[in-house]
């Protein structure tokens, strides 16, 4: 008789626990609704700092032939950047290699013919109407590969918080547009990340020894900056 009593007493407690709580609030437990937006903005500047990559391809004999010629060729180029004004700090060895070179006519035994020695060299300047003139002098002093011009900004932090400032305030406006669409509040802030950033932008070239007369014409054009967050807003009860 007792037990019969405590049952229901049991189910109305719970039947009113249930009605206490809204219709479409959550619990403690549950996780809140969030409204998830991106957004991406971009800051042109002019470049300010250039960088060629340029090297001597020699072929001998032998290896000790190879590589002779390629180091003679190279003291010269070295000799023509610092004429330039290039500072040592601003110029560095990014390759150097020796490889044999084979003869495949009889597959089951190729022959080694020769040798090829690689010598690359990047030489960084601040001085961009500069760059045409020094490729030329480069080729001149015995470069015979020039693999590209990259074109950079020293100080991209000033665009990027600029760009950062742009695409936090247009992720935020689209939140709330999104919210009031769906005819809810927009709640407190989340989570922001970002992502993108900024990558020297590099101008492809091949060059071969003959060059012209004139000046070599290298344009450093606009430097682009970009920046994108991801932002995470709560929906407010």
């Amino acid at each position: 008789m007792k037990l019969s009593h405590i049952i229901p007493a049991a189910a109305l407690s719970l039947a009113a626990c249930s009605a206490a709580i809204p219709a479409g609030a959550h619990s403690a437990g549950d996780p809140m609704p969030t409204i998830t937006v991106s957004a991406s903005s971009d800051v042109t500047t002019a470049p300010d700092v250039a960088s060629v990559s340029a090297g001597v391809v020699t072929r001998g004999l032998d290896a000790g032939d190879a590589m002779a010629q390629n180091a003679q060729l190279m003291t010269r180029v070295f000799a023509q950047l610092k004429a330039a004004g290039i500072e040592d700090r601003n110029i560095q060895t990014s390759q150097l290699s020796l490889q044999p070179q084979y003869d495949y006519k009889d597959r089951s035994a190729p022959r080694i013919t020769g040798y090829e020695a690689r010598n690359t060299v990047s030489a960084r300047t601040f001085d961009l109407d500069n760059v045409g003139p020094m490729i030329d002098a480069l080729v001149k002093a015995g470069v015979n590969n020039i693999n590209n011009v990259q074109f950079g900004v020293r100080e991209p932090k000033a665009a990027q918080a600029i760009a950062r400032d742009a695409a936090i305030k247009e992720a935020r406006a689209k939140a709330q547009s999104m919210a009031t669409s769906a005819g809810v509040r927009l709640g407190p802030l989340q989570s922001l990340s970002e992502s993108g950033g900024y990558r020297p932008q590099p101008v492809m070239m091949q060059r071969s020894m003959a060059m012209s007369a004139d000046s070599t014409p290298v344009a450093g054009g606009e430097q682009s900056i970009s920046v994108t967050v991801n932002m995470v807003y709560g929906i407010a009860q």
